[in-house]
């Protein structure tokens, strides 16, 4: 299987994940102009109120010139660290696994990385351990163009939480396992809501 390449995201969902299956390596987006509402920065969790989104604030990300990704810088005037963490407490600390991965991820928060991709790059780098996924992460020296010029399967912006879209690759690539709430299952929730559900056993679940 090729390489293959993403954008940087924020706590991806399964289905991320379920597409590095068999993968020589992966290349992340490093030359690609900043967008809102999209993975970058921000994931969706299952809370008793159902799915909710967590969004890291970010600071010139709605300014009109682009920006590049890898230049967006988080915005900790806002205490964000705290209510991610308090949401993901309060969805997630009952479950089986939570406490498994609690202080690896939160060790990751309290570090507070001044740049949106050193976030989510130190969190991916933790989840797919956690999956025990090996394979290279390369970044993009320069922007690859839609096709890309190398041999990548290009899957940029295959995955959105705009309320729009639809989950389909999730249905596929992601097996349905017990959530936190509810009795249907939920499909296009981040990595974390299988780990934290499903712990050691959670790549099983991804197909």
């Amino acid at each position: 299987m090729p390489a293959i390449l993403f954008e940087s995201q924020y706590n991806p969902p399964a289905a991320f994940f379920a597409e590095l299956l068999g993968a020589e390596a992966l290349y992340l987006e490093a030359h690609d102009n900043y967008r809102k509402q999209t993975y970058r920065n921000r994931c969706l969790i299952l809370t008793a109120q159902g799915v909710q989104p967590l969004t890291v604030p970010v600071i010139d990300g709605n300014r009109s010139e682009k920006v590049l990704t890898s230049a967006i810088e988080i915005d900790y005037r806002q205490n964000w660290v705290h209510r991610h963490w308090r949401t993901l407490q309060t969805a997630y600390g009952g479950s089986p696994y939570f406490e498994y991965y609690a202080d690896y991820l939160h060790d990751i928060y309290v570090q507070k990385p001044s740049l949106l991709f050193e976030l989510n790059l130190s969190l991916l780098r933790l989840q797919l351990r956690c999956l025990r996924l090996r394979l290279p992460i390369h970044l993009t020296p320069e922007y690859y163009p839609s096709p890309t010029p190398v041999s990548l399967l290009d899957r940029r912006d295959w995955l959105t939480p705009k309320a729009a879209a639809p989950a389909e690759p999730d249905r596929t690539s992601v097996r349905p396992y017990r959530q936190t709430f509810g009795k249907d299952f939920v499909p296009g929730l981040s990595i974390l809501d299988l780990l934290f559900t499903q712990g050691p056993a959670a790549g099983s679940f991804l197909t």
